[in-house]
C-alpha cells in the first residue's frame, strides 16, 4: 500500500548509509515529473526528487514496463537523460523477461540496489486496484520474472506500492501484491530459499 511518494524518504535513508543506489523499477509510469498542481512532491516526481538530490546511481537505473498516458510528448526523454535505462512494455508482450533480467544484473553488478515496484506495472486485468491502472502491462510471471532476476544482487531495500484493494473487489490485487512481496523477500541476500 501507499503511493509512490514514500520511495523518495526510503531512498533518502538508503542513500545515507550505502550511498547512491541502483534501481530496479517496475512501474507504468515513469514518476519523474516536475510537479503537479503546484506540489513537488506527489506519487509522479519520486524519482526526479531523488536524481536531484544525488540518491541514484543514475548509470544503474532500469525502469520496465512503461507505458500509458502522460502529460509530456515525450515521456521518456528525462529519464534517458539521466542514463536511465528504459524498458517500455511493449518491449516485454509476448515474452520472457529472463534474457532482459541477465543483462539488468550486469548493468547493477555488485553494488547495493534497490527494487520499487508499483502495482500498476502490471496489466489491470491481474490488478485493476490501484488509483492510476493503464493498459497493456506485464503479466504476473514477468513480474515473477523480474523479481526472481533480481536474486543474488546486493539489494539493500525493496518496496511495493500503489496497491488500492478497494477498487478490486476480487481481492485479486491484494493477493497479487502480497505474493509479489513474499517474492522480493526471498530474492533479499542472505535469504535461503
Amino acid at each position: 500500500g501507499g503511493d509512490h511518494t514514500i520511495t523518495y524518504p526510503i531512498l533518502q535513508a538508503v542513500a545515507k548509509k550505502h550511498g547512491p543506489v541502483g534501481l530496479v523499477h517496475v512501474d507504468a509510469h515513469t514518476d519523474t515529473g516536475d510537479t503537479a498542481l503546484g506540489e513537488k512532491i506527489y506519487h509522479g516526481t519520486p524519482f526526479r526528487r531523488c536524481v536531484e538530490e544525488g540518491l541514484l546511481d543514475c548509470g544503474r537505473v532500469v525502469q520496465i514496463g512503461l507505458r500509458g498516458s502522460s502529460y509530456d510528448p515525450h515521456p521518456y526523454k528525462y529519464c534517458q537523460d539521466q542514463g536511465f535505462r528504459v524498458v517500455p512494455a511493449e518491449e516485454c508482450w509476448r515474452k520472457s523477461l529472463v534474457p532482459l533480467m541477465g543483462e539488468v544484473r550486469q548493468q547493477m553488478g555488485e553494488k547495493p540496489v534497490y527494487i520499487s515496484f508499483d502495482i500498476d506495472g502490471l496489466d489491470p486485468a491481474y490488478a485493476p486496484g490501484t488509483g492510476t491502472p493503464e493498459i497493456a502491462g506485464l503479466t504476473p510471471a514477468q513480474a515473477l520474472e523480474i523479481i526472481r532476476g533480481c536474486k543474488g544482487l546486493n539489494i539493500v531495500g525493496c518496496d511495493l506500492v500503489e496497491v488500492a484493494p478497494m477498487y478490486d473487489v476480487s481481492g485479486n490485487t491484494a493477493l497479487l501484491g502480497a505474493n509479489l512481496l513474499f517474492e522480493m523477500l526471498c530474492v533479499l541476500p542472505r535469504v535461503k530459499t
